[in-house]
């Protein structure tokens, strides 16, 4: 895990909040470089499947002309849903690195655990990094859409 990762991330996620996007920001790195980033563009596009995370695997897939991403690690502000996080799955990642727990659509331990189940690949999961910054700017978002 290295912390430069997540606050590009961080970064991309400021994008989409400047975007009027749930910032949720998202990188993929191999052998040390980020080789993909993306951040929510769902209102944007009015396409329900363009969160950052899977819009990130995309570029991936693309630049190393490959579905596999299994020498990879995907660093994301908040905690994946179980769309995105069955992508990660489906990519055999090695693995997932996320910011803020999301208490509504988690799928790392919120509301399931979808890395408790037995699928044909597993990621190792950790949750936590940069929280703090990455819960603000969530808030921070949704405090400005209300008013």
């Amino acid at each position: 895990m290295d912390i430069k990762f997540m606050k590009s991330a961080y970064n991309e996620a400021t994008k989409a909040f400047l975007k009027d996007e749930i910032p949720v920001g998202c990188v993929i790195v191999k052998d040390g470089k980020i080789i993909a980033r993306a951040h929510n563009l769902r209102e944007s596009t009015q396409l329900v499947t363009h969160h950052a995370e899977i819009l990130a695997i995309t570029k991936a897939n693309k630049k190393l002309n490959s579905w596999r991403l299994d020498d990879c690690d995907i660093y994301v502000t908040l905690e994946p849903c179980p769309m995105c996080f069955s992508a990660i799955i489906q990519a055999r990642f090695k693995n997932l690195y996320f910011g803020a727990y999301d208490k509504k659509a988690g799928a790392c331990g919120s509301i399931i655990n979808l890395s408790d189940y037995k699928f044909n690949h597993s990621v190792n999961v950790v949750g936590g990094i940069m929280e703090d910054d990455c819960s603000k700017l969530i808030s921070e978002f949704f405090k400005t859409l209300r008013s």
